[in-house]
């Protein structure tokens, strides 16, 4: 497929919206992916990359190798993403940490555009399909009531468990790679080898993410071909189940300082009627946008992809 410059710097928007949702525990990058119209795309360039690869390189050279992967478009998303963990990624967190209720008023109703948007590419519902539904809701509910480990570890064969199941967490839809990091306990230790430049132990963990990447999205291309609807449904439910996570009113149950900041690592949602100041309408306002983002996204993954 031929783009033009225009079409690759749509992409790029693309990336800088799933980096800033990638960023934030309790939100995907890959839903963005996926209601933007590129998820199969970013899949079965995933899927590109191989052994064969190799021996292509040695023949043909580089470029060759670049066109075989699909590098304008990954390179476009990646940039994207990049551009949104140094920028945009800073501000969402400092809303969070400041202003949470406005900012995961958006985030829900983003986030609740998206199941509809998921459920109808859903050609058709089985009792199979419903089942699926239930149990992915049921799972990623579960999941968003964990209570994350205090306690960390840093051993190699751990860090890059931790890579695997975040990077997979990432490219699925209604599942945050953040919360899974912060889940397993190796959030802290993620971000200790950043901010201590320990590249030994950023290797493991970008080892487990490129084999866990690799590995997961040859699954979810044979899912996807094989059983798209039930694949969907699953998915749907993911998404449907990670609104706990996302509800804009918390109560704070369990939290410990990590790198001199307050980490939550517990909360529960309750009523905003049981909150003082609980910015109703101003929440109601922000999901609202949030849900017309999703909107316009949809709109602009069917003008590019369709």
């Amino acid at each position: 497929m031929e783009r033009s410059i225009k079409d690759y710097f749509v992409i790029g928007l693309k990336g800088l919206a799933m980096g800033a949702a990638d960023v934030v525990p309790g939100v995907s990058g890959g839903t963005i992916a996926f209601i933007s119209g590129i998820y199969d795309e970013l899949i079965d360039s995933i899927n590109s990359f191989s052994f064969d690869k190799i021996k292509l390189l040695k023949n043909e050279g580089i470029v060759a190798v670049f066109k075989a992967v699909n590098g304008s478009f990954l390179l476009s998303l990646l940039l994207g993403i990049a551009v949104s963990v140094l920028s945009l990624a800073r501000l969402f967190k400092y809303l969070i940490e400041t202003k949470p209720v406005f900012i995961w008023a958006f985030f829900f109703g983003l986030v609740l555009a998206s199941i509809v948007f998921i459920a109808k590419q859903i050609e058709k519902w089985t009792v199979a399909s419903i089942i699926l539904l239930f149990i992915g809701t049921g799972l990623a509910y579960y999941i968003s009531i964990i209570p994350a480990l205090g306690s960390s570890n840093d051993s190699p064969w751990f860090l890059m468990l931790a890579g695997a199941l975040a990077i997979c967490a990432m490219i699925l839809p209604g599942i945050s790679g953040a919360f899974i990091l912060l889940l397993l306990g190796a959030y802290k230790p993620a971000l200790d080898a950043i901010h201590q430049h320990d590249f030994k132990k950023i290797a493991f963990l970008g080892i487990g993410a490129v084999i866990g990447l690799l590995s997961f999205a040859k699954v979810l291309k044979w899912l996807f071909s094989h059983y798209r609807n039930a694949t969907l449904a699953l998915l749907t439910g993911f998404v449907i189940g990670s609104l706990n996570k996302i509800w804009p009113w918390k109560k704070v149950i369990k939290s410990e300082m990590i790198n001199g900041k307050l980490k939550i690592l517990q909360e529960k949602s309750i009523s905003p009627f049981t909150v003082e100041h609980n910015h109703l309408i101003a929440a109601i306002g922000l999901a609202v946008i949030g849900f017309l983002v999703i909107i316009i996204l949809e709109k602009i993954g069917k003008k590019y992809n369709g």
